[in-house]
């Protein structure tokens, strides 16, 4: 017997491959997003699905539905959107985590919050375990995500111990893969379009600066072994790749990749932009049985693919 599952954030990157997953695994899955980043040909397949629903709605206003789990993942998850309204986006993080919880309290649902590495800030401990308290600056321009989702983790935990409510919370490492905005400015949908567009690849700094990039699929995999898992696991737990890049080596890989002939530039670095991000995943590898399986070379061959539908 499948469950009834909530996804808010379902029309996004993430979201819509949860969605995809929950229902091949015979849920019923809710789709809640509203649209700002989140796009509905992402879901459109799932349209005609009995079992799949789609809602428009913002999670910064309440909503009264009845399910079994709520994997909460509304959120501008790119600088470019999420700097667009700050404002906005730190009430997302916030309201948004206060009406989902006060839903999963009332149906008494299992919820997991997407946090974020972001937590971390610009680490100053490298790699970054789950019992690092992080370098966040309250009053940069990428305060209002990362500010907003360490906000979120506090409401999550408070209402674990008040409520006694069932909560997962999971930190995500940079996620690439099928579906990604191609204007949302993240570093490998930006190289993707740019080579194949045979303009010039943008790096900000010298490129010296490393990244993890997790496959999607191995990203999903994570989360719902997180929200299956015993009821007293509830994290926080990295989920990402601790493979380590520089940005100026991804450049080059998706050049070759692409057989571009692209040239790369180099522009400043933005402020807080963080210059080292690497999950530790032992965690992961102990609770959930969890690492990830795909190669950087392998994920960004499937998703250069996608690209070449959708750029013209």
């Amino acid at each position: 017997m499948g469950k009834r599952i909530l996804v808010t954030g379902g029309a996004g990157f993430l979201g819509s491959h949860l969605c995809n997953r929950l229902l091949e695994e015979g849920n019923d899955v809710i789709c809640l997003d509203n649209l700002f980043t989140g796009n509905k040909d992402n879901i459109r397949h799932l349209l005609g699905n009995d079992y799949f629903e789609f809602i428009r709605h913002d999670v910064t206003e309440p909503i009264f539905l009845e399910v079994d789990q709520v994997y909460n993942l509304a959120c501008p998850a790119s600088p470019v959107h999420y700097q667009y309204n700050p404002i906005k986006t730190t009430k997302t993080s916030v309201l948004g985590a206060i009406n989902m919880l006060g839903l999963a309290k009332r149906v008494k649902a299992r919820i997991l919050q997407a946090s974020t590495s972001e937590v971390y800030g610009d680490p100053q401990v490298h790699p970054q375990p789950e019992d690092y308290r992080g370098c966040v600056n309250t009053m940069g321009i990428r305060s209002c995500y990362d500010e907003g989702k360490r906000v979120a983790e506090t409401l999550f935990y408070d209402y674990h111990r008040m409520h006694k409510l069932e909560i997962k919370v999971m930190r995500i490492f940079n996620t690439y893969g099928p579906n990604m905005n191609p204007n949302d400015g993240r570093v490998v949908s930006n190289f993707i379009v740019q080579a194949l567009n045979n303009e010039d690849i943008t790096i900000y700094g010298d490129g010296s600066q490393t990244r993890s990039f997790c496959y999607v699929d191995d990203l999903i995999e994570g989360m719902v072994r997180l929200m299956n898992s015993r009821a007293d696991f509830i994290g926080p737990v990295n989920i990402g790749n601790p493979g380590e890049f520089t940005i100026k080596q991804l450049a080059e890989l998706v050049v070759n990749l692409t057989g571009s002939s692209s040239k790369l530039i180099y522009k400043p670095l933005p402020s807080d932009d963080p210059l080292q991000r690497k999950p530790v995943i032992e965690i992961a590898k102990k609770e959930l049985d969890w690492e990830p399986t795909v190669p950087l070379e392998e994920g960004l061959k499937k998703t250069i693919e996608y690209f070449k539908t959708i750029v013209k």
